[in-house]
């Protein structure tokens, strides 16, 4: 972008900035002005949120520790109004703790700034966060003249992500992403690794109804269905994923049929496994099911060594897939590698003969 163009886009963009510290308040002001933005004050969050439904601001900074309502507060009243929903938000906090950053993150933040900050940091968050929202109208446009028929495909992942412009984070293995009976605040979609669905019961056992990997969307559901989540989410392997808040999700939802009709196609997908999963439950045998269980992790995660498609999965969570005790999987897979259909070394499973194993579910 040319330096004029830069100043003139500037001039043109009005900030809110929400504040309860009047001598902060008033010093960050006025470094925003001398930099050529439009600014709007506002001492607590109550306040803040009048002025960001009546002046439409291209940005919000906000401090998160607010008497009355805080930064969580005013992002979260936003959210909820069409007309504000997709303003950019900088969260200002004095706290510098990861738990803030990824709270502040997951609910929908595009930047955050830990207090003290420096002139420099605050005009290149500022800059950044309209960028992107820049990008972002740019993309829409795109994405409209590539599709005018919006068919749905693949490709509407990927584009959905090139609207949003948002980072990924890194998550450890075993890390929960959601339980049962929460209330959904985000979409996740997974870059890197792999993610397990399970259910758990009464008794403690748990039932993995899917493991989900790159590419794939999880927890929208949820939020499509307007319901508390009705199962678990866990990282199984290290994993890379790109949260998308609620009400921006919905919002591209709205705005963009073939996003739309992707999700459709992902709930019918969805819906339709999880009924052959439960005839295969209810009445094939272990031998079967189990199976039944390695090709479909072969299906989502295949990779060749030495000439065999193999599968990395612990017994536990193979038996989970299938519904059965560890111990009797166990045997069955001994069976298995008995009969020349698998071997198991480094903690992989090897399928020595695919065609045989499609075989056995006939």
């Amino acid at each position: 972008m040319r330096e004029n163009d830069f100043f003139k886009l500037q001039q043109m963009k009005k900030i809110l900035l929400i504040e309860d510290n009047v001598e902060l308040l008033d010093n960050t002001a006025e470094l925003l002005k001398l930099s050529n933005y439009e600014v709007l004050k506002a001492e607590n969050g109550i306040k803040g949120v009048e002025l960001a439904l009546e002046g439409k601001p291209d940005l919000i900074i906000c401090d998160i520790m607010m008497p009355f309502l805080d930064g969580f507060g005013v992002m979260h009243s936003l959210q909820k109004s069409g007309e504000t929903s997709d303003i950019p938000f900088i969260f200002l906090t004095a706290k510098s703790d990861r738990t803030d950053i990824r709270k502040a993150m997951e609910s929908g933040a595009d930047d955050f700034l830990t207090k003290p900050f420096e002139s420099i940091e605050l005009l290149k968050a500022v800059e950044t966060s309209i960028e992107k929202k820049q990008r972002r109208k740019g993309f829409a446009l795109e994405f409209r003249k590539a599709n005018p028929v919006c068919a749905p495909s693949e490709e509407a992942g990927g584009k959905l992500l090139q609207l949003l412009d948002r980072d990924s984070y890194n998550y450890r293995k075993k890390h929960l992403l959601y339980t049962e009976g929460q209330r959904p605040a985000q979409v996740y979609y997974i870059v890197k690794g792999k993610v397990k669905i399970y259910k758990l019961y009464a008794d403690g056992k748990e039932l993995i109804t899917n493991i989900l990997g790159p590419s794939d969307f999880i927890g929208y559901r949820g939020i499509l269905e307007d319901t508390n989540y009705l199962d678990n989410a866990q990282v199984l392997e290290d994993a890379v994923l790109v949260m998308i808040p609620r009400q921006e999700f919905l919002q591209l939802v709205r705005e963009h049929t073939e996003i739309a009709l992707q999700f459709i196609k992902l709930l019918a997908r969805s819906v339709a496994e999880k009924e052959k999963n439960l005839l295969n439950l209810a009445y094939n045998s272990l031998r079967k099911r189990a199976a039944n269980g390695l090709l479909q992790v072969l299906d989502k995660f295949k990779t060749e060594q030495a000439g065999s498609p193999s599968i990395g999965i612990s017994r536990e969570n193979l038996a989970h897939i299938i519904g059965s005790a560890t111990e009797s999987l166990t045997r069955t897979l001994s069976d298995f590698r008995n009969e020349k259909l698998i071997d198991i070394r480094d903690g992989k499973i090897y399928l020595l003969d695919e065609a045989r194993l499609r075989g056995l579910l006939n």
